[in-house]
């Protein structure tokens, strides 16, 4: 288990806590579109990690952007960063927005 893993199921488990707890709903709320954001976040990264697998190309452009090998901690890093460039949108959105960003043609197209 990677670390984006872990800390998906941490935050899940403290979700759980809360609801069984009655806990704020505001912050049950706020912590599950975290939980979406980074879910969204993770299957993009590890679909973009996969796939540079067998494209030397993509594992060049990561190179030369400046993130580094072709390791899951730095393509992540450039989906996150890519991500923050996407159109600001409300939260629900901006999920939507990360699930249907092509990544791979992002780094291409550096």
């Amino acid at each position: 288990m990677d670390d984006y893993s872990k800390e998906i199921g941490d935050l899940q488990r403290e979700v759980e806590r809360l609801v069984e707890a009655e806990g704020d709903a505001q912050e049950i709320a706020e912590l599950e579109m975290q939980i979406r954001v980074l879910k969204a976040l993770y299957e993009q990264a590890t679909t973009l990690f996969e796939r540079g697998r067998d494209d030397p190309d993509l594992r060049r452009q990561l190179i030369i952007r400046g993130y580094g090998e072709w390791t899951l901690d730095n393509v992540y890093a450039f989906v996150f960063e890519s991500a923050v460039d996407l159109p600001d949108a409300e939260p629900r959105a901006f999920v939507n927005h990360i699930s249907h960003t092509d990544f791979a043609s992002l780094l291409i197209a550096s």
